[in-house]
């Protein structure tokens, strides 16, 4: 169903504390500078209760902008403004935040989510982070809004020291949107189908009878694409120059590897050329063999500052001669978004939205734990055709 969402008051929230002199210019690495100008997004859903009092919806506010203002002196840098793609100006202006009322109950919308009217819950557009660091238009930091200052993890600002800067101003990488429509659709993946999947893309082994399954990212992201090319082939031309991208998490791929409150963009894209020879059968190798490559000598390479995609364009003649097709995949499964509690229980749902750039997919855990939600953006030509793909239908539910 569509929302009716009315933005009834917005304020600036800035640091309970002002940031120390020496702490006020944060430098963005290398990674930080060539990442997108986009938005994380998470939309967040509480169950309450019918009887709900005003004056208690007014409490909950104000403890969490109490709270935001208290986490924003530990995460410091999110209430300053980002320069010319170089350094974060930790001034303490703050970030903005959003009182909405959406005119509808909670349990109707949820029968029926609808992705785009998802991004009406958002402070901003989502392509749109040239500046403001973030925003917010509900709830979020966990131990602090609780009033729990045991559990606080602090962050640490190493990024710029492991990735350091380029020293000339560039512009920010531009996204792009293709000035066409984007049309957006969940995929609901049980459990259940997910191992007959990966059972469909495991590979033979050595050993005579055995097989090696992918992971499940790895088998619902061969599914996805090999139905996306076999929907949309014609429409892209015979010609046209597929990749399968994934960004993977580069802490855990240092030796030792960095602590998972690492601050900062840091990630890079595996990139998969897929071969045709055996009609995606082994796709789900072919994708295992590129996210290995980014191991740690990948991550020293690029410490240094090597061109680590030289070797795809000089290794394939037709890269720079032919339409290129790239197919995003992200995941944010088994991150403990279901466990963020404010104060006032857990969460019942997680969701995406609507992005403005085609060809994107953002993997999710469903609200049970055991099964995936896939947040495929494609134009509205290509989700015409593949989503009304057979074989992807009868493995998932279209939502």
């Amino acid at each position: 169903m569509k929302l009716e969402v009315e933005v009834i008051s917005k304020e600036i929230i800035k640091p309970s504390f002002p940031t120390p002199h020496e702490l006020c210019h944060y430098q963005l690495s290398s990674l930080d500078q060539s990442t997108l100008p986009v938005y994380n997004h998470l939309v967040l859903f509480y169950p309450t209760k019918s009887d709900v009092q005003i004056d208690y919806i007014k409490n909950i506010l104000d403890h969490l902008k109490l709270s935001v203002s208290k986490a924003l002196t530990y995460f410091y840098l999110l209430a300053g403004r980002i320069k010319d793609n170089l350094f974060v100006d930790c001034n303490d202006e703050g970030i903005s935040f959003k009182e909405a009322q959406v005119k509808c109950r909670l349990s109707d919308f949820l029968q029926s989510p609808i992705p785009k009217e998802l991004n009406k819950l958002f402070p901003f557009a989502l392509d749109d982070a040239a500046e403001l660091p973030m925003g917010i238009q509900f709830n979020t930091f966990d131990s602090i809004a609780r009033g729990d200052q045991k559990n606080i993890v602090l962050p640490e600002f190493i990024s710029a020291k492991l990735f350091p800067p380029w020293i000339i101003s560039l512009p920010e990488p531009e996204v792009d949107t293709n000035k066409k429509n984007i049309a957006t659709k969940r995929f609901v993946f049980s459990a259940s189908k997910i191992e007959e999947i990966r059972a469909k893309y495991a590979d033979s082994g050595s050993l005579e009878n055995q097989k090696k399954c992918p992971s499940r990212i790895e088998a619902l992201s061969a599914l996805i694409w090999s139905r996306f090319v076999a929907a949309t082939k014609k429409i892209s031309g015979p010609d046209s120059f597929y990749t399968i991208i994934h960004t993977v998490n580069l802490r855990t791929r240092f030796e030792p590897p960095l602590p998972d409150q690492s601050f900062g963009n840091i990630y890079q894209a595996a990139i998969t050329i897929p071969s045709w020879e055996k009609d995606c059968d082994n796709l789900g190798s072919q994708m295992r063999d590129s996210l290995r490559k980014i191991d740690k000598e990948y991550v020293r390479k690029l410490q240094v500052g090597e061109d680590l995609f030289d070797s795809i364009k000089e290794g394939d003649g037709s890269f720079n001669k032919v339409e290129k097709v790239p197919f995003i995949f992200t995941s944010l499964c088994m991150f403990p978004l279901y466990e963020a509690d404010f104060g006032w229980g857990k969460p019942i749902w997680v969701s995406s939205a609507s992005l403005s750039a085609k060809n994107v997919v953002v993997f999710m855990d469903t609200a049970s734990g055991d099964g995936i939600e896939a947040w495929i953006n494609l134009t509205e030509e290509d989700m015409a055709a593949f989503g009304s793909d057979e074989e992807l239908l009868a493995a998932s539910k279209s939502c």
